[in-house]
């Protein structure tokens, strides 16, 4: 009798023993069954973004060949050229070999009882050129400058002196005959005792010149 209590006594504590594993057991793995659930629920709800604002910033498209800007390209400097200008001594010895000298420069050449008839002098610069007693017969003075020139009883009859600057030119007793003076400038020329015999002086210029004892155009001496 007394075996058989301690037999069913002994399987009774066994029992209990077992309950308390089991309830030992299932308090301890339960947070981390929570915890594995938990992280079920985060992986399987969608990942979270930030919101981004709808508008971005469109990168501007690279210009091709027709829509970019053209971008001019920088011409080449290149210098002036440098026109290598005569000296006047140069410019007197061809004249005095060619018998022209077109547009040249004669400033204050000597050419005193110089034989230059028929000559070719357009547009040259004979600025206070001494050319007293030179022969100037037929000579194209045409624009040619003369300001301040020493033409004191030069020989100048037929000679084209259209638009020349005569302006203050010595022609004291100068042979002016034929002479064509069209639109030349000769203020305070001194032309005193100056032959002017049929030259053509339409439109020129003839203030404060000196025309003592000058021999005028017979059209000025009808005025």
């Amino acid at each position: 009798m007394n075996t058989k209590y301690s037999q069913k006594l002994t399987s009774a504590c066994s029992t209990i023993v077992c309950l308390v594993l089991v309830i030992t057991l299932f308090l301890f793995n339960q947070p981390n069954a929570n915890a594995v659930t938990k992280l079920k629920q985060t992986f399987s709800e969608p990942f979270y973004q930030s919101p981004i604002s709808s508008k971005r910033e469109t990168p501007s498209p690279e210009p091709t060949a027709t829509e970019s800007t053209p971008i001019s390209t920088p011409e080449p400097i290149i210098s002036p050229t440098i026109v290598p200008r005569e000296s006047v001594s140069s410019n007197v010895t061809r004249l005095l070999q060619t018998n022209e000298c077109v547009g040249c420069n004669l400033a204050g050449a000597s050419l005193k009882d110089t034989n230059l008839q028929a000559a070719n002098l357009e547009g040259a610069n004979l600025q206070g050129a001494d050319l007293e007693r030179a022969d100037l017969q037929k000579t194209n003075l045409i624009g040619a400058n003369l300001q301040g020139a020493d033409l004191g009883k030069t020989n100048i009859a037929g000679a084209n002196l259209e638009r020349a600057n005569l302006f203050d030119a010595d022609l004291e007793k100068a042979n002016l005959a034929g002479t064509n003076l069209a639109g030349a400038n000769l203020q305070k020329a001194d032309l005193e005792k100056t032959n002017l015999a049929s030259a053509n002086l339409q439109g020129a210029n003839l203030k404060g010149a000196d025309l003592e004892d000058a021999i005028l155009p017979t059209a000025m001496l009808i005025r």
